[in-house]
């Protein structure tokens, strides 16, 4: 990664012009079998649509805030980069009443939670594949159905201020420098020892913890991270097959 990187945005425009082939993201999800990789290029494609949706469709602008309403997942990582493309605030799990727009899970308590938002309503099936609601939620756009016709090429309309607020999680306030630095900061304490280092993180996303190992450090040091989602149900054994498989150089659960 380049010392002049300032943003999250930043750090994934370098990956990308390092080595877009290599995988960034591998998600598990242990209660439905589930398995995506997803390359440096393919990760940033997603996240260039979903700026372009954030920016033009729901005309976000730098300095509004998000929430957040998501589990650890592959399309949360891409939301958090989308955020940071637009210069819009990642909150995660942040209240809804007090945000200029939601993006929500499909279980039924988040859904209901993000109904108390104004503004513009997103909703994620989280299904294999990103596939989208069979349904769509009373309220709120289908994300699957919204992000395909978006450009392949993100382009912000005013440039994004790495010193300007760019995450909150657990009531923690991060500018896009801020998290940049810290996830630098902290790579060593993680296993992160530099290019090719792959974590494996079960942590949820709701703590900087979780979403510094589950997406920030890797990406701040030209690793990458395989993300696993309920992997309490792994048994001990499958587990050591999947760090032996995916070849993980450090764990975080």
């Amino acid at each position: 990664m380049n010392a002049t990187d300032r943003t999250p945005a930043d750090l994934l425009s370098s990956a990308l012009a390092a080595d877009p082939g290599r995988p960034l993201v591998t998600f598990y999800d242990d209660a439905t079998g589930e398995r995506v990789e997803l390359s440096v290029a393919t990760f940033a494609n997603w996240v260039a649509k979903t700026a372009n949706l954030l920016q033009d469709e729901l005309s976000a602008e730098p300095g509004d805030r998000v929430a957040l309403l998501l589990p650890a997942h592959w399309q949360t990582a891409v939301w958090l980069l989308a955020c940071a493309s637009v210069g819009v605030v990642a909150d995660m799990a942040g209240d809804p009443a007090s945000a200029d727009l939601v993006v929500s899970g499909p279980d039924a308590g988040s859904l209901a939670a993000a109904r108390a938002c104004s503004g513009a309503r997103i909703a994620l099936a989280l299904r294999p594949l990103g596939g989208r609601f069979p349904e769509p939620p009373e309220g709120f756009a289908d994300y699957a159905v919204e992000v395909p016709g978006q450009g392949d090429r993100f382009v912000p309309y005013a440039p994004v201020d790495p010193e300007e607020p760019a995450l909150i999680v657990a009531g923690r306030e991060f500018s896009g420098a801020e998290v940049v630095e810290r996830a630098r900061a902290e790579a060593t304490g993680l296993g992160l020892t530099g290019p090719g280092a792959r974590i494996l993180s079960g942590l949820p996303y709701d703590t900087w913890e979780g979403l510094n190992a589950g997406l920030y450090g890797p990406l701040a040091t030209g690793g990458s991270v395989v993300l696993c989602r309920n992997l309490d149900r792994l048994a001990a054994d499958a587990l050591d097959q999947r760090i032996e498989t995916e070849r993980v150089t450090a764990t975080a659960r």
